[in-house]
C-alpha cells in the first residue's frame, strides 16, 4: 500500500531511496521480510566475527615477552565463546520473542535494572556502529596516499550516513549486499588460518612440552599468582573477542520462523566461526613469531608470514586485508538491527519516548535507526575518527549486560530448581557465564578507567537518569488521566433528551440515514479519553448528530510486529472496544457504527478512512482530541503525539471539517 506521498518528484524521491511502502497485512509479510539462519549470521554476526580483527591481537600484545602462554590464551578465548553462546541458547529458549539483556533482566532480576541494562545496550550498539566505521575508515586508507587522509573524516561519515539509508529501506535489504564481503572475509581468513595449523602441526607437541617448561620457569621467577595474573591480565584485554555474542539474542525478532530454531542455529553458527578465528589467529602469532611493527596490524603480518611464498600471494593478503576492512564497516550493522530494537523495548516499557517503537512504512523502526545514527555520527565527529580513542569507550558496557542477563538467568534457575529438569546443567552453564562476563567486566573497568572508561559510565549513567525523568513523566500522566477513567459510571443522554440528562430506560436505535448529520469521532481504545470526546460532542452540539461513527486505527508497532497471532489479537481488541461504543449510543437511540484499519501509520489510515466515510456520509464533521497540559515543556513535546493535528492538516486539503477538542489533564 503505497503512502500518499510517494505522488509527485518528492514522492518518487523517497521510494527510490527508502523503497515502495510495505503494508503489514500483507499475505506472508513476516517471512518475506524476516532472517534464515545464514542471512542472521552474516547481518547479526558481522560484529562477533569484525572483532577476530582487533581482540585476539589485544590480547596477543598483553603476554608481552612471555608469547608461549598464547596456547592458554587461545583454549580460554575458545572456551569463553561456547560458554557465551551456551547460555544465551538458554535466553533464547526461555525469551522466544527476543531475550536480550534488557528483558532478561527486567522479568528475571528488577524493572529497574532491567532500565540499567538497556540503557548500557543502547550506548554499546552507538559505539559499536562508530567504532566499525571509523576502524574501517582507518584500513582502507591505510592503502591509499598519505595525502588523502584529509578525507578520512568525511569518508567516514558519508559511510555512515549511507548504512542509516540502507536501514531505513528494511532489514533484509541491509543484510543481503553484505553477503559477499562477509563470505571473502571468511574464506580468506579461514585459509590462513587452516594452513598456519596444517603447516605447524606436527611442531604441536614439541610446543606443548616447552610450554611446559616456561610456565614451570616462570613460575619459579614470577610465582604462581604472577603468572596467573599475567593470563587474566591478556584474558581480560582480549575481550572485545566476545561483543557481538548477545546482539543474535536480541535480533530474535527478525529471524524466521521458528525463531528460537533459527536463533539457536545462528548462534551455533556464530559460535563455531568465532571460536576458530580467535583461537586461530592466536595460535598463528605464536608459530609465526609475530612481533608488533609500525603501521601493521598483527593480522597483516601474519598474514603476509603465511602467503608470502604463495602464487599471488601479495593479492591474497591485499583482498584479505581489505575485507578486514569492510568487514568492520559491515559490523556497523549489527548496531542497526540491535540498537532501535532495545529502543523500541524500552519505548514500550515507557522508558523512552513512546515514538521510539513505531514502525516506518517500510516496517523498521525508522526513528530508533535514525536516533542511533544520528548519535553515532556525533560521536564519530566528536572523537575525529580516533579509533584510538574510540575503543577506550568500547567493552564495559557490553559485559555489564552480559553479567546482568547471566545473573538473572542463574536466579531463574535457583528459584525453580524443584520444578525446572536439569535446572542443575542449566545453572552451571549460566553460572560460568556469569563468572566469566564479571570478571572481565571488572578487569576492564579498573584497566580502563582512567584511560577514557570513565566517560562510557558518565555517557551511561546520563542516560538512564533522563530514562528515569521519562518513566516519572509517563506516570505522573496517568496519573493525571485517572480521573477520566470516572466517565465510564457517567450515563449518556439519550436522543432527543437534554444533553446532560440521565437516562433510565433503553431506546431502539434510529435506522440509518446517510443524510442527516454524521459525527466521526476518533477514539484509541475504551477508555475515559474516548468518552470524554464523546461527551462534548454531546453537550458542545446538543440535539445536532443523528449518526455517530467510531473510527479507530490499530497501531502496529514493534511491540505487536512480531506474528501473525499478535496481529489477530490486536484485532480482536480494536474490534471488542469499538463494539463497546456502538452498542452504548445505540442502547441510547442514535444510530452508530464503527471502522477500523490496522496499520503503522495513524495519520495516513485515519484520512483514509474518513475519506470513504464522508462520501458515504457528505454531512459529517469530524472529531478528535488532543491533551492539554498545564505546562507545556520540552519533555510534554518529546514524550506526546500530536497526531490530530496531523490528521487535520491532511483532511484540511480534502475540504473536510475537523474539530480537535482540547481535554486538559491537571495535577
Amino acid at each position: 500500500m503505497e503512502r500518499e506521498s510517494s505522488n509527485g518528484i518528492p514522492g518518487r524521491i523517497k521510494r527510490f531511496v527508502f523503497g515502495r511502502a510495505i503494508s503489514p497485512m500483507e499475505p506472508g509479510v513476516f517471512r518475506k521480510l524476516s532472517l534464515v539462519a545464514f542471512l542472521a549470521w552474516i547481518g547479526l554476526g558481522a560484529d562477533g566475527i569484525s572483532s577476530s580483527c582487533y581482540g585476539p591481537a589485544e590480547g596477543f600484545l598483553a603476554l608481552g615477552g612471555h608469547t608461549y602462554l598464547a596456547i592458554i590464551l587461545a583454549l580460554l578465548t575458545a572456551l569463553t565463546v561456547f560458554v557465551i553462546s551456551a547460555s544465551y541458547k538458554q535466553v533464547m529458549e526461555k525469551f522466544p520473542t527476543g531475550g536480550g539483556s534488557y528483558l532478561v533482566a527486567s522479568k528475571l532480576i528488577s524493572p529497574n535494572v532491567g532500565m540499567v541494562a538497556g540503557c548500557a545496550l543502547v550506548v554499546d550498539y552507538v559505539l559499536t556502529i562508530t567504532v566499525s566505521v571509523a576502524s574501517g575508515a582507518d584500513a582502507i586508507f591505510s592503502f591509499l596516499p598519505v595525502e588523502w587522509q584529509s578525507y578520512k573524516l568525511l569518508t567516514a561519515m558519508g559511510v555512515l550516513i549511507l548504512l542509516i539509508g540502507i536501514n531505513i529501506r528494511g532489514v533484509k535489504e541491509s543484510v543481503v549486499p553484505i553477503v559477499p564481503i562477509f563470505l571473502v572475509f571468511i574464506i580468506t581468513h579461514g585459509l590462513v588460518i587452516l594452513y598456519a595449523l596444517i603447516a605447524n602441526i606436527t611442531g604441536i607437541p614439541t610446543l606443548v612440552e616447552n610450554t611446559g617448561i616456561e610456565i614451570q620457569t616462570s613460575v619459579s621467577q614470577m610465582g604462581f599468582f604472577g603468572v596467573l595474573f599475567l593470563v587474566l591480565y591478556a584474558y581480560s584485554l582480549g575481550g572485545g573477542t566476545y561483543t557481538g555474542i548477545e546482539a543474535i539474542s536480541n535480533g530474535l525478532p527478525l529471524l524466521r520462523e521458528p525463531r528460537v530454531k533459527t536463533g539457536k542455529r545462528t548462534m551455533t553458527y556464530m559460535a563455531i566461526s568465532l571460536a576458530f578465528m580467535a583461537c586461530g589467529l592466536i595460535l598463528g602469532y605464536l608459530f609465526y613469531g609475530v612481533q608488533p611493527e609500525a603501521g601493521k596490524t598483527l593480522n597483516a603480518i601474519l598474514f603476509n608470514k603465511v602467503a608470502y611464498s604463495w602464487w599471488g600471494g601479495n593479492i591474497f593478503v591485499m583482498v584479505a586485508l581489505i575485507s578486514e576492512a569492510f568487514i568492520l564497516l559491515v559490523a556497523a550493522q549489527t548496531g542497526f538491527l540491535g540498537g532501535p530494537m532495545v529502543l523500541a523495548n524500552l519505548a514500550m516499557d515507557q522508558w523512552m519516548p513512546s515514538r521510539l517503537a513505531l514502525l516506518s512504512d517500510r516496517l523498521v523502526t525508522m526513528n530508533g535507526i535514525l536516533m542511533m545514527g544520528g548519535a553515532s555520527l556525533l560521536l564519530l565527529w566528536f572523537s575525529g575518527g580516533s579509533v584510538s580513542f574510540l575503543v577506550i569507550l568500547y567493552s564495559i558496557n557490553v559485559f555489564l549486560t552480559f553479567s546482568l542477563s547471566q545473573m538473572g538467568m542463574v536466579k531463574l534457575w535457583w528459584k525453580g530448581r524443584k520444578r525446572e529438569e536439569g535446572w542443575s546443567y542449566k545453572i552451571m552453564i549460566n553460572g560460568v557465564g556469569f563468572i566469566l562476563t564479571a570478571f572481565i567486566l571488572l578487569m576492564v573497568i579498573i584497566m580502563k578507567f582512567d584511560e577514557g572508561g570513565w566517560l562510557t559510565l558518565v555517557v551511561t549513567t546520563s542516560l538512564i537518569a533522563v530514562a528515569v525523568l521519562i518513566k516519572r513523566h509517563y506516570r505522573m500522566v496517568r496519573g493525571m488521566l485517572k480521573h477520566l477513567d470516572e466517565l465510564h459510571k457517567v450515563s449518556l443522554p439519550a436522543n432527543g433528551e437534554t444533553p446532560i440528562g440521565e437516562v433510565t430506560r433503553a431506546r431502539i436505535p434510529q435506522p440509518v440515514s446517510p443524510g442527516r448529520r454524521t459525527a466521526i469521532i476518533l477514539v484509541n481504545g475504551y477508555n475515559g479519553l474516548g468518552l470524554h470526546t464523546l461527551l462534548n460532542v454531546i453537550r458542545n452540539f446538543p440535539h445536532h448528530f443523528n449518526n455517530f461513527v467510531f473510527l479507530q486505527v490499530g497501531v502496529i508497532d514493534a511491540g505487536r510486529f512480531k506474528g501473525i497471532d499478535e496481529i489477530e489479537n490486536l484485532k480482536e481488541s480494536v474490534e471488542a472496544d469499538l463494539a463497546r461504543y456502538v452498542e452504548m449510543m445505540r442502547s441510547h437511540g442514535y444510530y452508530a457504527e464503527s471502522v477500523y484499519a490496522l496499520g503503522t501509520d495513524v495519520a495516513y489510515e485515519a484520512k483514509r478512512l474518513i475519506v470513504e466515510l464522508v462520501e458515504r456520509f457528505p454531512n459529517a464533521i469530524v472529531f478528535t482530541s488532543q491533551l492539554v497540559f498545564p505546562h507545556e515543556t520540552v519533555f510534554t513535546r518529546m514524550l506526546h503525539n500530536y497526531t490530530p493535528f496531523a490528521i487535520q492538516k491532511r483532511l484540511y486539503h480534502q475540504g473536510i471539517p475537523v474539530l480537535i477538542m482540547p481535554i486538559r489533564v491537571r495535577a
